[in-house]
Protein backbone atom coordinates (compact mmCIF):
# COMPACT_ATOMS: atom_id res chain seq x y z
CA UNK A 1 0.00 0.00 0.00
CA UNK A 2 1.19 3.53 -0.73
CA UNK A 3 2.95 5.21 2.18
CA UNK A 4 1.90 8.68 3.22
CA UNK A 5 2.63 11.34 5.81
CA UNK A 6 -0.07 12.63 8.14
CA UNK A 7 -0.37 16.42 7.95
CA UNK A 8 -0.86 18.63 10.96
CA UNK A 9 -3.79 21.04 10.93
CA UNK A 10 -1.54 23.99 10.09
CA UNK A 11 0.13 22.23 7.17
CA UNK A 12 -1.16 22.46 3.63
CA UNK A 13 -0.20 19.88 0.99
CA UNK A 14 1.44 21.17 -2.16
CA UNK A 15 -0.99 21.44 -5.04
CA UNK A 16 -1.05 18.47 -7.39
CA UNK A 17 -0.38 19.56 -10.94
CA UNK A 18 -2.62 17.42 -13.15
CA UNK A 19 -2.58 16.52 -16.84
CA UNK A 20 -5.91 15.21 -18.13
CA UNK A 21 -5.72 13.02 -21.22
CA UNK A 22 -9.21 13.29 -22.70
CA UNK A 23 -10.49 16.31 -20.81
CA UNK A 24 -13.59 16.84 -22.97
CA UNK A 25 -14.99 13.35 -22.40
CA UNK A 26 -17.23 12.18 -19.59
CA UNK A 27 -14.41 11.33 -17.16
CA UNK A 28 -12.41 14.43 -18.06
CA UNK A 29 -15.27 16.85 -17.49
CA UNK A 30 -16.13 15.25 -14.14
CA UNK A 31 -12.47 15.37 -13.12
CA UNK A 32 -12.46 19.10 -13.82
CA UNK A 33 -15.48 19.47 -11.55
CA UNK A 34 -13.51 17.71 -8.78
CA UNK A 35 -10.57 20.05 -9.38
CA UNK A 36 -12.88 23.07 -9.29
CA UNK A 37 -14.20 21.95 -5.89
CA UNK A 38 -10.65 21.81 -4.48
CA UNK A 39 -8.62 24.70 -5.96
CA UNK A 40 -6.37 24.60 -2.90
CA UNK A 41 -5.39 21.00 -3.70
CA UNK A 42 -5.29 20.70 -7.48
CA UNK A 43 -4.28 22.72 -10.53
CA UNK A 44 -4.41 21.86 -14.21
CA UNK A 45 -1.16 21.74 -16.16
CA UNK A 46 -2.44 20.32 -19.45
CA UNK A 47 -5.74 19.42 -21.10
CA UNK A 48 -6.05 17.26 -24.21
CA UNK A 49 -8.79 16.28 -26.64
CA UNK A 50 -9.09 14.57 -29.99
CA UNK A 51 -11.56 16.72 -31.94
CA UNK A 52 -13.56 18.90 -29.52
CA UNK A 53 -11.97 22.28 -30.22
CA UNK A 54 -14.66 24.54 -28.75
CA UNK A 55 -15.03 22.51 -25.57
CA UNK A 56 -11.27 22.27 -25.07
CA UNK A 57 -10.87 26.02 -25.57
CA UNK A 58 -13.66 26.73 -23.07
CA UNK A 59 -12.03 24.43 -20.51
CA UNK A 60 -8.67 26.15 -21.07
CA UNK A 61 -10.23 29.56 -20.42
CA UNK A 62 -11.74 28.33 -17.15
CA UNK A 63 -8.79 26.35 -15.76
CA UNK A 64 -5.79 28.23 -17.22
CA UNK A 65 -3.52 25.29 -18.04
CA UNK A 66 0.03 25.82 -19.21
CA UNK A 67 -0.73 23.82 -22.35
CA UNK A 68 -3.49 22.23 -24.42
CA UNK A 69 -3.12 19.48 -27.01
CA UNK A 70 -5.52 18.64 -29.82
CA UNK A 71 -4.66 15.17 -31.12
CA UNK A 72 -6.22 15.73 -34.54
CA UNK A 73 -3.71 17.99 -36.29
CA UNK A 74 -6.38 19.28 -38.68
CA UNK A 75 -7.88 21.26 -35.77
CA UNK A 76 -4.63 22.97 -34.75
CA UNK A 77 -5.32 26.31 -36.43
CA UNK A 78 -8.90 26.40 -35.11
CA UNK A 79 -7.68 25.84 -31.55
CA UNK A 80 -4.95 28.42 -31.96
CA UNK A 81 -7.50 30.95 -33.18
CA UNK A 82 -9.89 30.14 -30.32
CA UNK A 83 -7.11 30.88 -27.80
CA UNK A 84 -5.34 33.65 -29.74
CA UNK A 85 -5.94 36.12 -26.90
CA UNK A 86 -4.36 33.72 -24.37
CA UNK A 87 -0.66 33.60 -25.28
CA UNK A 88 0.08 32.17 -21.83
CA UNK A 89 -1.58 28.88 -22.90
CA UNK A 90 0.66 26.93 -25.28
CA UNK A 91 -1.21 25.14 -28.06
CA UNK A 92 0.08 21.86 -29.50
CA UNK A 93 -1.33 19.30 -31.92
CA UNK A 94 -0.76 15.75 -33.07
CA UNK A 95 -0.08 12.28 -31.72
CA UNK A 96 3.58 13.04 -30.94
CA UNK A 97 2.69 16.12 -28.87
CA UNK A 98 0.16 14.05 -26.95
CA UNK A 99 2.75 11.39 -26.19
CA UNK A 100 5.36 13.95 -25.10
CA UNK A 101 3.31 16.40 -23.01
CA UNK A 102 2.83 13.83 -20.22
CA UNK A 103 6.57 13.94 -19.48
CA UNK A 104 6.59 17.68 -18.66
CA UNK A 105 8.46 18.36 -15.42
CA UNK A 106 5.73 20.25 -13.49
CA UNK A 107 3.18 17.43 -13.88
CA UNK A 108 2.59 15.31 -10.76
CA UNK A 109 -0.43 13.30 -11.87
CA UNK A 110 -1.73 12.07 -15.22
CA UNK A 111 -5.41 11.17 -15.49
CA UNK A 112 -5.51 8.72 -18.39
CA UNK A 113 -9.09 9.08 -19.57
CA UNK A 114 -8.65 8.80 -23.33
CA UNK A 115 -10.81 6.09 -24.87
CA UNK A 116 -9.27 3.05 -26.52
CA UNK A 117 -5.83 1.92 -27.68
CA UNK A 118 -4.73 5.51 -28.28
CA UNK A 119 -4.16 5.92 -24.53
CA UNK A 120 -1.47 3.22 -24.34
CA UNK A 121 1.70 5.04 -25.42
CA UNK A 122 0.97 8.31 -23.55
CA UNK A 123 0.36 6.28 -20.38
CA UNK A 124 3.61 4.36 -20.84
CA UNK A 125 5.51 7.63 -21.35
CA UNK A 126 3.93 9.09 -18.21
CA UNK A 127 4.99 6.03 -16.19
CA UNK A 128 8.56 6.29 -17.49
CA UNK A 129 8.55 9.97 -16.48
CA UNK A 130 7.65 8.98 -12.91
CA UNK A 131 4.14 10.44 -12.85
CA UNK A 132 1.33 9.21 -10.63
CA UNK A 133 -1.18 7.47 -12.92
CA UNK A 134 -4.93 7.70 -12.32
CA UNK A 135 -6.17 5.13 -14.80
CA UNK A 136 -9.57 5.45 -16.45
CA UNK A 137 -8.35 4.06 -19.79
CA UNK A 138 -9.00 0.36 -19.18
CA UNK A 139 -7.70 -0.59 -22.63
CA UNK A 140 -4.16 0.17 -21.43
CA UNK A 141 -4.27 -2.82 -19.06
CA UNK A 142 -6.42 -4.91 -21.41
CA UNK A 143 -3.87 -4.61 -24.21
CA UNK A 144 -0.61 -4.59 -22.27
CA UNK A 145 -1.26 -5.38 -18.62
CA UNK A 146 1.96 -7.32 -18.00
CA UNK A 147 4.09 -4.61 -19.64
CA UNK A 148 2.35 -1.81 -17.73
CA UNK A 149 2.79 -3.48 -14.35
CA UNK A 150 6.46 -4.19 -15.01
CA UNK A 151 7.00 -0.52 -15.88
CA UNK A 152 5.09 0.62 -12.79
CA UNK A 153 7.41 -1.53 -10.65
CA UNK A 154 10.54 -0.42 -12.50
CA UNK A 155 9.81 3.30 -12.22
CA UNK A 156 8.24 3.12 -8.73
CA UNK A 157 5.07 5.02 -9.65
CA UNK A 158 1.59 4.86 -8.15
CA UNK A 159 -1.13 3.35 -10.37
CA UNK A 160 -4.60 4.12 -9.00
CA UNK A 161 -7.87 2.89 -10.55
CA UNK A 162 -10.58 5.33 -11.62
CA UNK A 163 -13.18 2.91 -13.01
CA UNK A 164 -15.97 2.80 -10.42
CA UNK A 165 -15.73 -0.97 -10.02
CA UNK A 166 -11.97 -1.09 -9.61
CA UNK A 167 -11.99 1.89 -7.29
CA UNK A 168 -14.57 0.02 -5.20
CA UNK A 169 -12.37 -3.08 -5.07
CA UNK A 170 -9.35 -0.94 -4.20
CA UNK A 171 -11.28 0.73 -1.38
CA UNK A 172 -12.29 -2.68 -0.04
CA UNK A 173 -8.66 -3.84 -0.05
CA UNK A 174 -7.25 -0.85 1.82
CA UNK A 175 -5.93 -2.18 5.13
CA UNK A 176 -6.16 -5.80 3.99
CA UNK A 177 -2.56 -6.14 2.74
CA UNK A 178 -1.84 -9.48 4.40
CA UNK A 179 -5.25 -11.05 3.94
CA UNK A 180 -5.76 -13.38 1.01
CA UNK A 181 -8.58 -12.68 -1.43
CA UNK A 182 -10.89 -15.60 -2.15
CA UNK A 183 -12.93 -13.90 -4.85
CA UNK A 184 -13.49 -10.50 -6.45
CA UNK A 185 -17.14 -9.59 -6.99
CA UNK A 186 -17.30 -7.38 -10.08
CA UNK A 187 -20.71 -5.78 -10.52
CA UNK A 188 -22.38 -4.75 -13.74
CA UNK A 189 -25.69 -3.00 -14.42
CA UNK A 190 -26.45 -5.36 -17.30
CA UNK A 191 -27.05 -2.46 -19.67
CA UNK A 192 -30.31 -1.64 -21.47
CA UNK A 193 -30.76 -5.13 -22.99
CA UNK A 194 -30.48 -7.27 -19.87
CA UNK A 195 -33.99 -8.72 -20.26
CA UNK A 196 -34.02 -8.90 -24.07
CA UNK A 197 -34.32 -12.23 -25.88
CA UNK A 198 -31.82 -13.28 -28.53
CA UNK A 199 -34.46 -12.51 -31.18
CA UNK A 200 -34.98 -9.00 -29.80
CA UNK A 201 -31.23 -8.35 -29.79
CA UNK A 202 -31.15 -9.02 -33.54
CA UNK A 203 -33.04 -5.76 -34.13
CA UNK A 204 -31.67 -3.28 -31.58
CA UNK A 205 -30.03 -0.08 -32.80
CA UNK A 206 -27.19 2.09 -31.55
CA UNK A 207 -29.76 4.61 -30.33
CA UNK A 208 -31.32 1.85 -28.20
CA UNK A 209 -27.93 0.78 -26.84
CA UNK A 210 -26.94 4.33 -25.89
CA UNK A 211 -29.81 4.53 -23.38
CA UNK A 212 -27.87 3.28 -20.39
CA UNK A 213 -30.14 2.77 -17.37
CA UNK A 214 -27.86 4.16 -14.64
CA UNK A 215 -24.56 5.65 -15.90
CA UNK A 216 -23.80 8.65 -18.11
CA UNK A 217 -20.80 7.66 -20.22
CA UNK A 218 -19.30 8.29 -23.64
CA UNK A 219 -20.79 6.54 -26.68
CA UNK A 220 -18.07 3.90 -27.14
CA UNK A 221 -18.08 2.79 -23.51
CA UNK A 222 -21.90 2.81 -23.37
CA UNK A 223 -22.04 0.41 -26.34
CA UNK A 224 -19.40 -1.78 -24.69
CA UNK A 225 -21.53 -1.78 -21.56
CA UNK A 226 -24.59 -2.89 -23.54
CA UNK A 227 -22.67 -5.80 -25.11
CA UNK A 228 -20.94 -6.66 -21.79
CA UNK A 229 -17.56 -6.29 -23.52
CA UNK A 230 -16.85 -3.51 -21.06
CA UNK A 231 -17.23 -6.01 -18.23
CA UNK A 232 -14.88 -8.40 -19.99
CA UNK A 233 -12.32 -5.62 -20.18
CA UNK A 234 -12.85 -4.92 -16.49
CA UNK A 235 -12.18 -8.57 -15.61
CA UNK A 236 -8.82 -8.19 -17.36
CA UNK A 237 -8.18 -4.87 -15.63
CA UNK A 238 -8.96 -6.41 -12.21
CA UNK A 239 -6.68 -9.35 -12.95
CA UNK A 240 -3.71 -7.05 -13.45
CA UNK A 241 -4.52 -4.43 -10.83
CA UNK A 242 -5.14 -6.85 -7.98
CA UNK A 243 -3.16 -9.94 -8.96
CA UNK A 244 -6.21 -12.21 -8.90
CA UNK A 245 -6.69 -14.86 -11.63
CA UNK A 246 -9.73 -14.51 -13.88
CA UNK A 247 -11.36 -17.65 -12.46
CA UNK A 248 -11.56 -15.85 -9.10
CA UNK A 249 -13.29 -12.79 -10.58
CA UNK A 250 -17.07 -13.23 -10.57
CA UNK A 251 -19.24 -10.94 -12.68
CA UNK A 252 -22.58 -10.06 -11.05
CA UNK A 253 -25.42 -8.35 -12.91
CA UNK A 254 -26.63 -5.69 -10.46
CA UNK A 255 -29.24 -3.47 -12.17
CA UNK A 256 -29.44 -0.87 -9.40
CA UNK A 257 -25.72 0.13 -9.69
CA UNK A 258 -25.52 0.80 -5.94
CA UNK A 259 -22.98 -1.89 -5.00
CA UNK A 260 -20.03 -0.85 -7.14
CA UNK A 261 -18.05 -4.06 -6.47
CA UNK A 262 -16.72 -6.07 -3.57
CA UNK A 263 -14.20 -8.56 -2.27
CA UNK A 264 -14.74 -11.94 -0.59
CA UNK A 265 -11.93 -13.00 1.73
CA UNK A 266 -10.76 -16.48 2.71
CA UNK A 267 -12.88 -16.51 5.87
CA UNK A 268 -16.04 -15.84 3.85
CA UNK A 269 -16.34 -12.19 4.87
CA UNK A 270 -17.43 -9.86 2.06
CA UNK A 271 -16.59 -6.15 1.88
CA UNK A 272 -18.36 -4.01 -0.69
CA UNK A 273 -18.40 -0.32 -1.59
CA UNK A 274 -21.82 1.30 -2.05
CA UNK A 275 -22.86 4.69 -3.32
CA UNK A 276 -24.89 6.58 -5.88
CA UNK A 277 -23.70 6.27 -9.50
CA UNK A 278 -21.30 9.25 -9.61
CA UNK A 279 -17.90 8.95 -11.28
CA UNK A 280 -16.59 11.99 -9.44
CA UNK A 281 -16.17 9.91 -6.27
CA UNK A 282 -13.67 7.39 -7.75
CA UNK A 283 -11.92 10.19 -9.64
CA UNK A 284 -11.46 12.22 -6.47
CA UNK A 285 -10.40 9.16 -4.46
CA UNK A 286 -7.65 8.45 -7.00
CA UNK A 287 -6.48 12.07 -6.79
CA UNK A 288 -6.61 12.30 -2.99
CA UNK A 289 -5.76 8.78 -1.76
CA UNK A 290 -5.30 7.98 1.07
CA UNK A 291 -7.39 10.97 2.14
CA UNK A 292 -11.13 11.37 1.62
CA UNK A 293 -12.06 14.95 0.78
CA UNK A 294 -15.51 16.58 0.82
CA UNK A 295 -17.42 16.16 -2.45
CA UNK A 296 -20.60 17.97 -3.42
CA UNK A 297 -23.24 15.63 -4.76
CA UNK A 298 -26.02 13.20 -3.95
CA UNK A 299 -25.68 10.74 -1.08
CA UNK A 300 -26.96 7.18 -0.87
CA UNK A 301 -30.13 7.05 1.22
CA UNK A 302 -30.51 3.46 2.37
CA UNK A 303 -34.06 4.14 3.54
CA UNK A 304 -35.02 5.03 -0.02
CA UNK A 305 -32.69 2.65 -1.83
CA UNK A 306 -34.21 0.11 -4.19
CA UNK A 307 -34.09 -3.61 -3.49
CA UNK A 308 -30.61 -4.85 -4.36
CA UNK A 309 -30.64 -7.64 -6.97
CA UNK A 310 -27.84 -9.80 -8.37
CA UNK A 311 -27.93 -12.17 -11.36
CA UNK A 312 -25.48 -14.30 -13.32
CA UNK A 313 -24.60 -12.93 -16.80
CA UNK A 314 -25.82 -14.85 -19.85
CA UNK A 315 -22.64 -15.37 -21.89
CA UNK A 316 -24.52 -17.12 -24.69
CA UNK A 317 -26.73 -14.10 -25.25
CA UNK A 318 -23.86 -11.67 -24.60
CA UNK A 319 -21.02 -13.48 -26.35
CA UNK A 320 -18.59 -10.56 -26.02
CA UNK A 321 -18.09 -11.39 -22.34
CA UNK A 322 -17.30 -15.01 -23.23
CA UNK A 323 -14.81 -13.83 -25.88
CA UNK A 324 -13.08 -11.68 -23.28
CA UNK A 325 -12.64 -14.67 -20.97
CA UNK A 326 -11.28 -16.65 -23.93
CA UNK A 327 -8.76 -13.88 -24.65
CA UNK A 328 -7.66 -14.01 -21.00
CA UNK A 329 -7.26 -17.80 -21.23
CA UNK A 330 -5.05 -17.57 -24.33
CA UNK A 331 -3.03 -14.62 -23.01
CA UNK A 332 -0.17 -13.19 -25.07
CA UNK A 333 -1.41 -10.59 -27.55
CA UNK A 334 -4.94 -12.05 -27.73
CA UNK A 335 -6.44 -9.34 -25.46
CA UNK A 336 -4.87 -6.78 -27.81
CA UNK A 337 -6.55 -8.51 -30.76
CA UNK A 338 -9.86 -8.57 -28.88
CA UNK A 339 -9.63 -4.85 -28.11
CA UNK A 340 -8.72 -3.80 -31.66
CA UNK A 341 -11.53 -5.86 -33.19
CA UNK A 342 -13.99 -4.50 -30.64
CA UNK A 343 -13.05 -0.88 -31.37
CA UNK A 344 -13.71 -1.47 -35.08
CA UNK A 345 -16.96 -3.40 -34.49
CA UNK A 346 -18.21 -0.90 -31.90
CA UNK A 347 -17.67 2.02 -34.30
CA UNK A 348 -19.38 0.11 -37.12
CA UNK A 349 -22.42 -0.59 -34.92
CA UNK A 350 -22.68 3.08 -33.97
CA UNK A 351 -22.53 3.95 -37.68
CA UNK A 352 -25.20 1.40 -38.66
CA UNK A 353 -22.76 -0.84 -40.55
CA UNK A 354 -22.96 -3.77 -38.16
CA UNK A 355 -25.72 -5.36 -36.10
CA UNK A 356 -25.54 -5.64 -32.31
CA UNK A 357 -25.00 -9.40 -32.39
CA UNK A 358 -22.72 -8.99 -35.41
CA UNK A 359 -20.12 -7.26 -33.23
CA UNK A 360 -19.30 -10.57 -31.53
CA UNK A 361 -19.03 -12.27 -34.93
CA UNK A 362 -16.47 -9.69 -36.10
CA UNK A 363 -14.46 -10.02 -32.90
CA UNK A 364 -14.48 -13.84 -32.90
CA UNK A 365 -13.38 -14.04 -36.55
CA UNK A 366 -10.62 -11.49 -35.97
CA UNK A 367 -9.36 -13.46 -32.96
CA UNK A 368 -9.19 -16.56 -35.15
CA UNK A 369 -7.26 -14.95 -38.00
CA UNK A 370 -4.86 -12.41 -36.46
CA UNK A 371 -1.27 -13.51 -35.81
CA UNK A 372 -0.92 -14.80 -32.25
CA UNK A 373 2.18 -14.03 -30.16
CA UNK A 374 2.56 -15.63 -26.74
CA UNK A 375 5.29 -13.22 -25.55
CA UNK A 376 4.57 -9.77 -27.00
CA UNK A 377 6.50 -6.55 -26.44
CA UNK A 378 5.37 -2.99 -27.20
CA UNK A 379 6.28 -3.27 -30.89
CA UNK A 380 4.24 -6.48 -31.08
CA UNK A 381 1.24 -4.75 -29.53
CA UNK A 382 1.46 -1.89 -32.01
CA UNK A 383 1.71 -4.29 -34.96
CA UNK A 384 -1.03 -6.55 -33.58
CA UNK A 385 -3.40 -3.61 -33.16
CA UNK A 386 -2.82 -2.56 -36.78
CA UNK A 387 -3.23 -6.09 -38.18
CA UNK A 388 -6.35 -6.88 -36.14
CA UNK A 389 -8.06 -3.65 -37.18
CA UNK A 390 -7.41 -4.42 -40.85
CA UNK A 391 -8.81 -7.94 -40.51
CA UNK A 392 -11.89 -6.68 -38.63
CA UNK A 393 -12.53 -4.01 -41.29
CA UNK A 394 -12.19 -6.55 -44.11
CA UNK A 395 -14.60 -8.86 -42.33
CA UNK A 396 -17.12 -6.01 -41.99
CA UNK A 397 -16.78 -5.29 -45.68
CA UNK A 398 -17.43 -8.95 -46.53
CA UNK A 399 -13.90 -9.54 -47.79
CA UNK A 400 -13.25 -12.55 -45.54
Amino acid sequence: MTKYVTLHDDQQPRKQSICILGSTGSIGTQALDVIAQHPDRYEVYCLTANNSVEKLAAQARQFNPAAVVIANEHHYEDLQAALSDRPDIKVYAGKKALEEIVTAGPIDTVLASMVGFAGLVPTINAIKAGKKICLANKETLVVAGELILSLVAKYHVSLLPVDSEHSAIFQCLVGEDRNEVDKILLTCSGGPFRLYTHEQLEHVTAADALKHPTWDMGAKITIDSASLMNKGFEVMEAKWLFGVPADKIQVLIHPQSIVHSGVQFMDGAVKAQLGVPDMRLPIQYAFSFPERLPLNGDRLDLFKAQKLEFFEPDTKKFECLALAYEAIRQGGNMPCILNAANEVANAAFRQGRCSFLGMADVIRKTMEQTTFDKNPDLDTYLQTDKEAREIARHFLEGAL
